[in-house]
């Protein structure tokens, strides 16, 4: 069997929504109008911290699919004023939130228990403010949201080989700035954070076979599985992850910006910054490069996201094992495709609604844990009821 990225079909129900005259689709699923829609449409769960779990209209799958947005569309108007990571969540909201993950995690590895029969994920992308709202590529819903999906392997195996060059593929060179020209610095950058559950993976055992990705990554098994996730320490060394990527992100283009910069303000590891980064001839040669590509290259100086972009994500790897994983995110956002999964989505009502009933099951099951752990209260919508 050939290894390589796979492109699926997924069908999907079209949404009857309408963008108003003269505003970019982008600009609207910002709004708090389509933000009602999900909610009272596709809503499945909402809580006082402003956490709404909702079915994924547009799904990248349609055995399993929800996401977590942190929807502060009424209490910051501003699309550009919204926390868009991790980082940025109120203490208390990121509490409760990494307890949902975990149930929902948990609920994943307990329903699809064998690894040869279903892949697994669950992350977020960066939705930073790095484009204009009506640049295309731009996240549609400009609020921290993160997702929990499962792909059938059978459907991957029979699937087309995705054309590595689509430039969707997050290993199609999108990063190849920090694993092909400073691999040894960015991999000794994370060597030095202070990690107990998280252990460097072997780059073979993180790769999926069939897909062959991801490819080049550091990644990190979660040392004891799923039981793992219910420990407030793990999330907060998934926290220690981002926060090294930040820093090395913000790091590395703050010197393309502005040769021979000061470190950036509020680095979480200005240690390890001046010693590992900001004296290393290596990675300083390299920002001289981008520098001076962006200098004569219009093009590619307008691609760059000069804020950290990034997609961080959970998976289950070949042998079982759950894998922990950061890349830098400079064009596409499909979470999938870090695992070499392409969504190709197309619109077939009567093929959704045959899988619509299983899938909804599946939600409503997750829904009832986590009420019953007191982390939300059900939502009704037309095709389920508020509680069952």
């Amino acid at each position: 069997m050939q290894i390589g990225p796979r492109e699926i079909i997924t069908p999907f129900r079209p949404i009857p929504l309408d963008v108003p005259e003269g505003m970019a689709p982008n600009e609207f699923f910002n709004s708090t109008e389509n933000l009602n829609d999900l909610e009272n449409n596709n809503g499945l769960l909402r809580n006082p911290e402003n956490l709404l779990l909702y079915r994924k209209a547009l799904g990248h799958t349609n055995l399993f699919d929800t996401s977590i947005i942190y929807n502060t569309s009424k209490c910051i108007l501003n699309p550009l004023g919204r926390p868009v990571r991790r980082t940025q969540v109120p203490k208390d909201v990121k509490h409760v939130w990494n307890r949902m993950n975990q149930i929902i995690i948990e609920y994943m590895v307990e329903t699809f228990p064998d690894p040869q029969e279903t892949l697994i994920l669950a992350g977020e992308a960066s939705l930073d403010a790095t484009w204009p709202l009506t640049a295309p590529g731009v996240p549609s819903i400009r609020m921290l949201h993160n997702h929990f999906m499962a792909f059938d392997m059978t459907q991957l195996r029979n699937a087309e080989v995705a054309d590595t060059n689509n430039p969707n593929l997050t290993d199609g060179g999108q990063h190849s700035l920090f694993q092909k020209h400073m691999r040894d610095v960015y991999r000794d950058f994370f060597d030095g954070l202070d990690l107990n559950i998280l252990k460097l993976a072997e780059e073979r055992g993180s790769r999926i076979d069939l897909t062959g990705y991801p490819q080049g990554l550091p990644s990190w098994e979660i040392q004891g599985g799923v039981e793992r996730l219910k420990d407030v320490c793990f999330w907060r060394e998934y926290d220690e992850i981002l926060k090294g990527f930040i820093d090395f992100y913000r790091t590395f283009f703050t010197q393309v910006s502005t040769r021979n910069a000061p470190l950036p303000k509020d680095a979480y590891f200005p240690d390890r910054i001046e010693k590992k980064l900001l004296f290393n001839n290596e990675f300083l040669a390299t920002a001289k490069k981008v520098r001076d590509h962006c200098i004569t290259d219009a093009k590619y100086a307008n691609a760059i996201r000069w804020q950290p972009a990034f997609k961080q994500l959970i998976y289950r790897n070949d042998e079982g094992r759950l894998i922990v994983t950061i890349s830098q995110n400079s064009i596409g956002n499909a979470i999938t495709e870090l695992l070499g999964v392409v969504v190709k989505r197309v619109p077939d009502a009567e093929a959704y609604e045959k899988a619509e009933p299983a899938l909804i099951e599946k939600l409503l099951e997750v829904r009832r844990r986590l009420i019953r752990a007191d982390l939300g209260e059900g939502i009704r919508t037309p095709y389920w009821e508020a509680e069952d």
